[in-house]
Parts: structure tokens; C-alpha cells; sequence
């Protein structure tokens, strides 16, 4: 049974967020994953994903924000369909992650943080993806490119833009 009585998510992310807040000895917890899921599905973290998540973990509105302030892949703001992450962390610095960057930035158009016009990509300067060995890399959404090049990024891109990236197979 929903702990809320009017939610905005569908009712599977209702009932898996009922179940969730369960799993953990103290409920908030469940902050974390549930504010991933919600961007998931919503797209970014809304005013009314913080004030219906406040509610079902029983904290503050300013509890949730400032979580929501401090991790960097919580977007306050919607992305494109595919958001592009570029690494620029020290082992893809050194390996020409701020060259794929800006490769990137004139390829799309766009700067850190922006959406193109057509609502497709979104790009982010992120600290690090977790693939080192194989800097430097890139995520797009939840699918990590790594041993880059700019031939190779305008590929995966080129991949998306066709609906072939690895998410839409």
C-alpha cells in the first residue's frame, strides 16, 4: 500500500519505493536510490519529486535537497534523452580526456550542462566513471565508450543520433 496518496510516479516506482524504504534499518537510507529512480523516470529531480520522496522517507524537503545539492548525477534540470559524460578525472586527463571534451562540445554545440535545441543530448564534465584502465571514456546514460578517440566518439554519437547506441538495441 502507497504511503502516499496522490503520487506523480507510476505505480511501479510507487510500490518499489513502498518496498524499498523497507529494506534499510532507518528509512532515509532509501534517499539515494530513490532519487535515482525518480530521475529515471521523471527525467530530472523536481520540486515535486523532492516534496513526494520527503514525504514517503518522513524528512524535510531541505533533507532531500541537500542531498540533492552534493551528488553531482543528480540533475535538477532535464537532460537530453541521451546524456553524455565525458571524464576528465586523472587518468582520462592525461589521456586526452579534456581534448574529447571539447570534441564533444563542438560536435553536439552545446557546453557543460546544456541540452541541444532538440531535446537529444545532453552533455556533463563528470569527475569519474569508474573506468580507468581504459581512459579515456565517456558513459551515455548507463552505457560506458572507453579507449576514445574523436573518430570514435563521433560514432557512438552518429549511433545514438540513428537510434543504434547500445541502450536502443
Amino acid at each position: 500500500m502507497s504511503t502516499v496518496a496522490n503520487t506523480i510516479f507510476s505505480p511501479e516506482l510507487a510500490a518499489r519505493f513502498d518496498k524499498l524504504v523497507t529494506l534499510y534499518p532507518v528509512r532515509r537510507s532509501a534517499l539515494i536510490p530513490m532519487l535515482l529512480y525518480a530521475q529515471d523516470e521523471v527525467g530530472h529531480v523536481s520540486d515535486a519529486v523532492v516534496t513526494e520522496i520527503a514525504q514517503r522517507i518522513g524528512i524535510m524537503e531541505q533533507d532531500v535537497r541537500s542531498v540533492l545539492s552534493y551528488y553531482s548525477m543528480l540533475r535538477t534540470k532535464p537532460a537530453g534523452k541521451y546524456n553524455v559524460q565525458v571524464c576528465t578525472n586523472i587518468s582520462c586527463m592525461l589521456r586526452n580526456g579534456y581534448g574529447i571534451l571539447e570534441h564533444c562540445k563542438k560536435k553536439l554545440g552545446i557546453d557543460h550542462k546544456e541540452v541541444t535545441p532538440d531535446g537529444l543530448f545532453s552533455l556533463e564534465e563528470v569527475e569519474c566513471i569508474g573506468v580507468c584502465s581504459w581512459a579515456p571514456a565517456i558513459q551515455v546514460n548507463y552505457d560506458f565508450y572507453d579507449e576514445l578517440t574523436p573518430e570514435k566518439v563521433d560514432q557512438v554519437i552518429e549511433d545514438y543520433r540513428a537510434g543504434r547506441g547500445k541502450e536502443t538495441r
